[in-house]
This record gives structure tokens, C-alpha cells and sequence, in this order.
């Protein structure tokens, strides 16, 4: 049970094991997560540590895989690069059959575009052409004059028609026509493109060299007449049909090769990743001159040696090693790393608690008191049953939900699943809280009778008639009357009967406000109790008196009385006498300006002022105690220890000059540090106990937009007649639960979770080293 309370205690071991055994030896302390390795190389740079080419491998075949979404281990490294291989050699095909395929299409259109032409009947040619009309017939026109066919795209052809005008002088015939089709780019497979094919005649073979120059500069592939046979005609034909059954065939084999790839991916995956973090490990390792040899150093948790031990047996037997490892607990003067055990339902609590600062080696834990704390002051802020209940039933399908949850890996999935205990805790306090409160959804639940009794205030016995019913806007219940009040509080929580008062909301502001001071006080006084704990462990008398003393004696002597005041009035004050109850506040107030009235009639209670005063004096001389006295104790003491040194020899009083001077440095940091602790356990006291009115703020402002919620949404509903109140309710009440949830429960609630998180951080102190066990699960 110490254990819950209190971190692990720690050791330093050596390890020795052999080379070949050492990938066993750390995966099995790996799978086991109960070690942190020291780095035995500080000095080496990463470039030249003794696995460095191993890591490589690995990382090299992440490389690889990574364009596959895939990450595989080192044996199946001949497997990931057959696959890798196969996948280039197809993607290339692939584009290729793909690029073939376009070249084939844009053929067949301009082999239609041409044959079109030559079918037509007789063409009007410009005028600078020196044909005759009459004989334009396709073996004629082909005999007078050359022509040049090819295809471009449609964005494109503007610019060459411009090109060719001027290079050509006008000294051409140009017929083009927009192919239909839509051609996908080879590269870029998301772009679809729009094409013409184009035929070009001209005469003599210097236009014929320039515009076959002009169609390089455009990227286009143009055939000439002589290359426009019938058996050119017919292979491309024959092309262009077979070449979509060999596209279909290629992506039939790639899709298959992805597939048998695909069957090991999470096996390879956890592979590849153990296989890098177990080799990284080994590099913090030392290797011996012979190289046979490796010599580690871990912090483990003393009880888990024998488990340690275990493991390092079982890795040396999976790999066949001669000699078993051999463990050896070492004595050093470091301070061992913070190490605190938690299970599924500790450790999101022990997370918020490690966000803000990792407690010093063997202190006292503070999370498994904050496992009730933190969803209580949750709870403060965001009380309402019925928020409260939705967020618990939420809390509850996720843990039913577990092993869906974690075959999930998204970020905020993996958020929401591991905080899904403290989700819980929060809902069942907020039940509770909102139960105190007599708050469902704005609305009070009459469990119990009221304490209140309207009728009494009629007459006889009251002073009301009809009459005053009829004509007052307001009605105010006079506890003095006899029969009003009964006398006894009601059972438990709020009497639902202030839900339909005027004044509601005052009265619950003063009920939260001295609430929220009270559970301030109580948790910061708590807070330095866990300090005694740790002095007491560590042996420092000292600062118990010195530190905890005062501290505790500030905090009540002020804050400490304040809650006393707010709990006497509670109880000393009956209703008869509660207009003529004095204010808390300028009690207070009064009591740190040593201002009091002359009257004692408004006092609480007799000698109320001696008290005060000794209070204020007293919590005033705990500043200077906690400021001075142990820098003081500290220089008294080293200076007794000073003069206790014998003089050495003349050659040494520099020396011993030098060692003063440095003296006095370091009584000048404590003198610095103590007055900071100082001024900062002062103030903390004092804006700390303020920041809890925070519990009130967000739990009035929870209240008042759930019932503006309520009165803007449901009750317009509820308030209409007939058949149409009720088609109004179907629709209204799916408005009121999306705005329920996402403003009262996701936005509220995380204000509310931030708020509690604050109050707790002010326990923190500076951050030591946390324990990093090995886990190659962890390293993913």
C-alpha cells in the first residue's frame, strides 16, 4: 500500500551479456518495461556507435516502405525489396502502356481526321496555293504537295497556329479539329486534357524542315505523308484494340502484388519498429576490446530484479548463447530516477500529474489523492445531474468499448479512451455535485417536502389574503412565521423550493462563494501536509520546523480563520437574527486593517477582537521566521564548521581566502532562494485562495446558460398547445440535445477540466527525471 503513495525505490545495474545474445537480451527486457538503460557513450557521436549501420538498415527500409504506408522488419527485408521492385517495374509499365495508349488514340483520330479529308469533295485552298480545284483528288493531292499531321493540345494550338503564320509567311493550308474524347495524362492521372489533331499542307521541303522544327519546340510527335500508309493504318488499329486489355492486365497484377504485400502489414510494422528502438539501445551500450562482450548499465525498481533477471536468461536461451548475462548491483551517488507504478485506472491521473512536475525521487505521490480531487472540483464547477449522467453513461460505453477503442489509431480517439476513467469520475462527482445542488438540466428535482410552507403565510396565522396574492408581483416567505419554516434543513442538497424564488440567485452565489473558500483552504492545507510527510521520510527536522511550521501557522492563522467565520455563522446565527448578521467580508477586512467598530453588538462572538489581532500578529511573524531564521541556522552552522579546520600552511591561505569568498556566494543564493520561497508562499496564499472563487464562477455560469438553454429551446415547445406542441417537441428537443452537448457538456466541460487542472498545478515544483522505461510497443 507504501507503494501507491510513494515512488519505486530504484537501483543502478551492470549487465553483462554476449554480442550475439544481446538482441534477445533487450527485446526480452523490452517486452518486460521495467528498465531504463544509462548511455555508456556520451561521448561518441552518433555516426560512430557500434550499431549505427543496423539502425540505418531499418531506417532505410521505413524509407522504402513509407511510400507503401507499410514499415517491415529486417528478416523479411529480401521480401519489402522484391515488392519494392515490383511495384517500380509496374508503375513503369503501368505509365508506359498508359502513354503508348494515348500516343495510339491520338494516332486513330488523326488517321480519321485525314481520311475525312481526302473524302471530301473538292476544298477551297487559299489562293497562294498553286493547285487546281478540279483536281484535288487524294493521290493527286498528295503527289502535288506534302502535308504534316499530328496532334496538340487544345490550349496550345493558338500559340502554334501564331508560330506557324509567321515562320510560314501564310505559305500553308491548316485544317484542324477537336477531338471528343477526354485524354488522361500519364503522369498526372487526376488532370484530363483536351486535344485537336491538325494536317498541314504546304509545298517544298524548307517549309516542311521548319515546321518539323516548330513541332519539337511544341513537344509534338507529327507524321508526314509518307509515313501515312494503309499498313501503318492497320497496325495502329490492331494497337489501339489490344492495348486496353494489357493496361487492364497491369493494374490486375499491381492490385494482386499490393494484396499478398498487404496480409503481414501490422506484424511487419511492429517488427521493423522494435527492431530500431532495440538497436538504438544497444548503442547506449559498451562493447569490449574484444568485441564478444557488451556491458550495460540500467535503473530498475529493486523489487523487479528478480523478473530483470528472468528475462535476461530467457533472451539468452532464445539466442543460443553459451553464458548466461550477469547482473550486478552498483552503489552510485546519482539521484535515481522517479519511477511511480500506475495501472489503466491511475494512469491518466498520474499524466496530469506529471504534466506539471515530476516529484523528487522516493517523495510522497500525490496522484492517487488527486484521483478524488480533480474530478471534485470538477464536479464544483460543472454540477448538474443530468450533464452529469449523460457524461457517465459516455465514460461507461467507452470502457465497455475498450478493445474497439484501442484498434483505433487516431489521436483524438486515443485522447478521449485514455482519460475515459477520469471521464467516469467526473460524471459520477457531477451527479453527486448536481444532487447537492438540486440542478437537472435547470430544473430541481422535489425528491423530499420542502422545509417551506406556503400556506402557513395566509391568514390566519400569516398576514396574506387573496388579495395580496392578487396584487403583488412579488411574495417574500417571512421564516419568523410560525408554521413557515419547519425548522430542519431539507434532507439533502437544496430545498427545490428556491428554484421558483426571486432571490435564488443571490442566495446560491453566497452559498457557492463560502463554499468555494472553504474547499481552497482545505486543499492547499492538505497540499502542505504531504510536505511533512516528505521531511519526515527524508530525515529533515529541520524544515519541519523551520518551514512547515510556519507555513501552516500563516495559512490558518488567516485563511484558516476565515473559514472558521464563514461555518460559526453558519451555525451561531439563527434565521430570527439574520437581517442583523455582520458581513464576513468586512470582518475580514477589518481584521488585516486593525479596524474594529466600537459596538460589540457586531461581533460574532466575545473577545472577538483580542483574537484577531493575535492572529494577524502572529501569521505576520511567520514571514520573517520563514525568510531568515534557516539561512541564519545555515551560515551559523558552516561557520562553526570553518573555525572547527585547522590553518594550513602559509602557501594555502590564498587558497582558503578563495574558499570564503566562495562562502559567501553560496549564503547569498540561499538568503535569494528563501526569500523567494518566501514572497511566493505569501502571495500564492493569497491569490491561490482567490483563484478557487473560480468554483463559483464556473458553476454560476453553468447553471445560468443551462437554464437560458432551457427557457430559449424546450420550454417554447412545451409551451405551445395541441397537435402542434408536440411536432414542435420532436424538432426542438433534437435542437436542445445537439446544444447540450456540444455547448454544455463538450465546451462547458472542457472549461471546467482546464479550471481544475489550474487548481492543481500550484503543487508542482521543479520537474526531476522521470523514469523512461525501454518498450519498443512504447517507441511506436
Amino acid at each position: 500500500m507504501a507503494l501507491i503513495f510513494q515512488s519505486e525505490e530504484m537501483c543502478l545495474v551492470q549487465l553483462f551479456f554476449q554480442s550475439e545474445s544481446g538482441y534477445c537480451c533487450i527485446s526480452e527486457l523490452g517486452e518486460l518495461g521495467l528498465v531504463q538503460f544509462k548511455d555508456l557513450n556520451p561521448g561518441t557521436t552518433a555516426f560512430q556507435r557500434k550499431f549505427i549501420k543496423e539502425v540505418r538498415r531499418c531506417e532505410e527500409m521505413e524509407r522504402i516502405l513509407f511510400a507503401l504506408l507499410f514499415f517491415l522488419p529486417d528478416p523479411l527485408q529480401s521480401v519489402i525489396e522484391k515488392v519494392d521492385k515490383d511495384l517500380k517495374e509496374i508503375n513503369s509499365s503501368h505509365e508506359a502502356l498508359k502513354r503508348n495508349l494515348t500516343e495510339l488514340l491520338e494516332m486513330k483520330y488523326l488517321l480519321q481526321m485525314i481520311q475525312d479529308f481526302f473524302e471530301e469533295t473538292p476544298i477551297d485552298l487559299p489562293d497562294r496555293l498553286t493547285f487546281s480545284s478540279h483536281s484535288l483528288t487524294p493521290s493527286s493531292l498528295s503527289s502535288l504537295c506534302r502535308f504534316v499531321a499530328g496532334v496538340i493540345k487544345q490550349e496550345r494550338f493558338p500559340a502554334f497556329e501564331r508560330v506557324l503564320w509567321r515562320v510560314c509567311r501564310g505559305n500553308f493550308f491548316l485544317r484542324h479539329s477537336e477531338i471528343q474524347a477526354r485524354f488522361e495524362d500519364p503522369v498526372a492521372t487526376v488532370e484530363i486534357l483536351k486535344k485537336e489533331v491538325f494536317i498541314i499542307f504546304l509545298q517544298g521541303e524548307q517549309f516542311k524542315g521548319k515546321i518539323g522544327k516548330i513541332c519539337e519546340g511544341f513537344g509534338l510527335t507529327a507524321s508526314h505523308s509518307k509515313a501515312l500508309n494503309h499498313c501503318f493504318i492497320c497496325d495502329h488499329v490492331i494497337l489501339v484494340f489490344f492495348s486496353p486489355k494489357v493496361l487492364n492486365q497491369t493494374n490486375e497484377h499491381r492490385h494482386n502484388v499490393l494484396t499478398s504485400a498487404a496480409v503481414n502489414i501490422q506484424n511487419w510494422k511492429t517488427k521493423v519498429k522494435k527492431m530500431k528502438a532495440i538497436y538504438h539501445t544497444l548503442n547506449l551500450c559498451s562493447i569490449d576490446i574484444t568485441q564478444k562482450l557488451v556491458i550495460a548499465e540500467i535503473w530498475c525498481p529493486v523489487s523487479d530484479l528478480s523478473e530483470i533477471h528472468s528475462a535476461l536468461i530467457k533472451g539468452s536461451e532464445k539466442s543460443g548463447s553459451s553464458l548466461h548475462p550477469v547482473l550486478h548491483r552498483i552503489e552510485s551517488q546519482q539521484t535515481p530516477p522517479t519511477f511511480n507504478r500506475t495501472t489503466s485506472f491511475t494512469s491518466s491521473f498520474q499524466t496530469i500529474i506529471d504534466s506539471y512536475g515530476v516529484g523528487d525521487y522516493q517523495e510522497i505521490n500525490p496522484a492517487p489523492f488527486t484521483i478524488i480531487t480533480f474530478p471534485f472540483l470538477f464536479a464544483v464547477m460543472f454540477g448538474d445531474c443530468g450533464h452529469g449522467l449523460i457524461m457517465t453513461l459516455f465514460a461507461t460505453w467507452m470502457i465497455l468499448q475498450e478493445g474497439h477503442f484501442k484498434r483505433l489509431k487516431n489521436e483524438l480517439s486515443d485522447t478521449l479512451f485514455s482519460g475515459r476513467y477520469i471521464l467516469l469520475l467526473m460524471g459520477l462527482f457531477s451527479v453527486y455535485t448536481g444532487l447537492i445542488y438540486n440542478d437537472c438540466f435547470s430544473k430541481s428535482l422535489s425528491i423530499f417536502a420542502s422545509a417551506w410552507n406556503v400556506r402557513a403565510m395566509f391568514q390566519p396565522t400569516g398576514p396574506w389574503t387573496n388579495h395580496t396574492v392578487h396584487s403583488s408581483v412579488t411574495l417574500q416567505l417571512d421564516p419568523v412565521s410560525p408554521g413557515v419554516f419547519s425548522g430542519s434543513p431539507y434532507p439533502f442538497g437544496i430545498d427545490p423550493i428556491w428554484n421558483l424564488s426571486s432571490n435564488k440567485l443571490t442566495f446560491l452565489n453566497s452559498y457557492k462563494m463560502k463554499m468555494s473558500v472553504i474547499f481552497g483552504v482545505v486543499h492547499m492545507l492538505f497540499g502542505i501536509m504531504l510536505s511533512l510527510g516528505n521531511y519526515i521520510h527524508f530525515r529533515e527536522p529541520r524544515n519541519i520546523l523551520l518551514q512547515f511550521v510556519p507555513e501552516v501557522t500563516f495559512m490558518l492563522a488567516l485563511f484558516g480563520y476565515l473559514v472558521f467565520l464563514i461555518i460559526f455563522k453558519w451555525c451561531a446565527v439563527p434565521s430570527s437574527a439574520s437581517r442583523r448578521a455582520p458581513s464576513i467580508l468586512l470582518h475580514f477586512i477589518n481584521m488585516m486593517m486593525f479596524s474594529y467598530p466600537e459596538s460589540s453588538d457586531s461581533f460574532l462572538y466575545g473577545s472577538q477582537k483580542r483574537v484577531q489581532i493575535f492572529l494577524v500578529v502572529t501569521a505576520l511573524l511567520m514571514v520573517p521566521w520563514m525568510l531568515l531564521v534557516k539561512p541564519l541556522i545555515i551560515l551559523k552552522e558552516q561557520k562553526k564548521e570553518q573555525r572547527s579546520t585547522k590553518e594550513l600552511v602559509s602557501w594555502q591561505k590564498k587558497r582558503n581566502s578563495e574558499s570564503i569568498q566562495h562562502l559567501e556566494v553560496n549564503m547569498g543564493d540561499v538568503f535569494v532562494h528563501q526569500a523567494i520561497h518566501t514572497i511566493e508562499y505569501c502571495l500564492g496564499c493569497v491569490s491561490n485562495t482567490a483563484s478557487y472563487l473560480r468554483l463559483w464562477a464556473l458553476s454560476l455560469a453553468h447553471a445560468e446558460l443551462s437554464e437560458v438553454l432551457w427557457k430559449m429551446v424546450p420550454h417554447v415547445a412545451l409551451s405551445a398547445r395541441a397537435y402542434l406542441g408536440s411536432l414542435m417537441l420532436t424538432v426542438i428537443f433534437a435542437i436542445f440535445a445537439i446544444l447540450t452537448v456540444t455547448i454544455l457538456l463538450i465546451m462547458e466541460g472542457l472549461s471546467a477540466f482546464l479550471h481544475a487542472l489550474r487548481l492543481h498545478c500550484k503543487f508542482a515544483g521543479v520537474p526531476v527525471t522521470l523514469f523512461a522505461e525501454f518498450s519498443p510497443e512504447m517507441s511506436q
